[in-house]
C-alpha cells in the first residue's frame, strides 16, 4: 500500500528565551502561579527579522537535513500558521522562496492549535492521490505578536517556534511505516471560548487573543480522550501498543488529565510545554522533533499525535515510525 511515510524533522526557535521570572516583571503573576496553573516555566519570543516564514524555513531546512533531501526533492509544502507573515500570499510560499524550492505546491491551513495536524492529514491525501512524491508538512506561529500584554491569563501560556517534517509517498507492506489513519473534527459553535478580536473582514485589524481557560480546559481533555480512542478503534490497536503520544503542548494539566482518561502511562507522553509553553499549530511537530533528537522516538514506534485548538477544531493521527 501507498503510505506517507516520515523521513525526517526539524524544529526551530526564537533567540528570545523569557523564563518565568521575566513575564512576572511584566504582570501581575509569578513563577509559581504560571507552574501550578500550566506546568510552564519558559518560552521563546521572536525579537527583530524573526517571523512564522523564517522560523518555518529554518525548521524545514533542518527537516531536509535530517531526511538526506535538497529543497528541489520537495514538492508540496503544507504550513500550518494562525500567525501568517501577511494577510496574502499563503506564508508557506515565503517559506518556499526562502529555502531554494521552487515551482511545487505551497499553501497555509489555519486550525490553529489542529492545524499540524490538519496540514498533515491535507498532506498525506494529496502524496497518496500522486499529486506530489514529497512534502514538507510545518507548524509555525508567532503567537507573541497577538498577544494581549496586559492579560497575565493569556500572554503567560504562549510562545513562539516552528516545527517540520518530511513525508514521502512510499509503498510498504501492512506493518510498515508511515501515517495510518486521522482523525478530524471542528464545532464552530464554540468560537467564543477561544478567538481573536480582530481580522480584515471584521475590524480591520490583527486583534488579540481571548480566551476563557476553564472551559477550554474542560473541552480539551473530553475531545482530546474521545478522538484517540476513536483512532485506536478504527485501526485495531490498543492504549497499550502504543510506544509514544505527541500531544498539543497547551497545558501540562489538560495533558496529565488526558492520560489518566485514556489509562496511558505518563512515561509514553512527550512533554515540552514547560520549556516552549504554548506554540499553538507548531507545538506538536516541535516537540516531535526534540523527541526524535533526544533519541526517545524511534524507528518502529508507533506515535499518536493529538490536538484540540481554537474553533474548536480537534484530532488525533497514528503513525508508524
Amino acid at each position: 500500500m501507498i503510505r506517507s511515510v516520515v523521513r525526517g524533522s526539524g524544529s526551530a526557535l526564537p533567540k528570545r528565551a523569557v523564563p518565568n521570572a521575566e513575564m512576572a516583571l511584566m504582570v501581575d503573576t509569578s513563577d509559581e502561579w504560571i507552574v501550578e496553573r500550566t506546568g510552564i516555566r519558559n518560552r521563546h519570543i521572536a525579537g527583530e527579522g524573526e517571523t512564522t516564514a523564517t522560523l518555518a524555513a529554518e525548521a524545514a531546512t533542518k527537516a531536509l537535513e535530517s531526511a538526506g533531501l535538497v529543497p528541489s526533492d520537495i514538492g508540496l509544502i503544507v504550513l500550518a500558521t494562525a500567525t501568517p507573515d501577511q494577510t496574502f500570499p499563503a506564508t508557506a510560499t515565503k517559506v518556499q522562496d526562502l529555502i531554494g524550492c521552487h515551482g511545487g505546491i505551497a499553501f497555509d491551513v489555519a486550525a490553529v492549535c489542529s492545524g499540524f495536524l490538519y496540514a498533515l492529514a491535507t498532506a498525506d491525501s494529496m502524496l497518496r492521490a500522486g499529486m506530489a512524491k514529497r512534502a514538507l508538512v510545518i507548524g509555525a506561529e508567532t503567537f507573541s505578536r497577538i498577544l494581549d500584554w496586559e492579560d497575565r491569563t493569556t500572554c503567560v501560556l504562549f510562545g513562539d517556534g516552528a516545527g517540520a517534517i518530511v513525508l514521502e509517498a512510499q509503498d510498504v507492506a501492512e506493518d510498515g511505516p508511515g501515517v495510518i489513519f486521522t482523525q478530524l473534527h471542528a464545532d464552530g459553535a464554540h468560537n467564543e471560548l477561544l478567538y481573536v478580536d480582530g481580522g480584515p473582514s471584521t475590524t480591520g485589524t490583527v486583534g488579540k487573543l481571548r480566551m476563557k481557560g476553564r472551559e477550554v480546559f474542560r473541552h480539551a481533555v473530553t475531545n482530546l480522550a474521545s478522538v484517540l480512542e476513536t483512532v485506536l478503534a478504527e485501526t485495531g490497536f490498543a492504549v497499550a501498543d502504543i510506544d509514544w503520544v505527541v500531544p498539543h503542548q497547551a497545558n501540562a494539566r489538560i495533558l496529565d488529565a488526558t492520560a489518566r482518561k485514556l489509562g496511558l502511562e505518563p512515561g509514553k507522553v512527550i512533554v515540552t510545554v514547560d520549556r516552549h509553553a504554548n506554540t499553538s499549530a507548531a507545538s506538536v511537530p516541535l516537540a516531535f522533533d526534540t523527541a526524535v533528537r533526544d533519541g526517545r522516538i524511534k524507528p518502529g514506534d508507533l506515535v499518536m499525535f493529538e490536538a484540540m485548538g481554537g474553533g474548536f477544531t480537534w484530532g488525533a493521527s497514528l503513525v508508524r515510525m
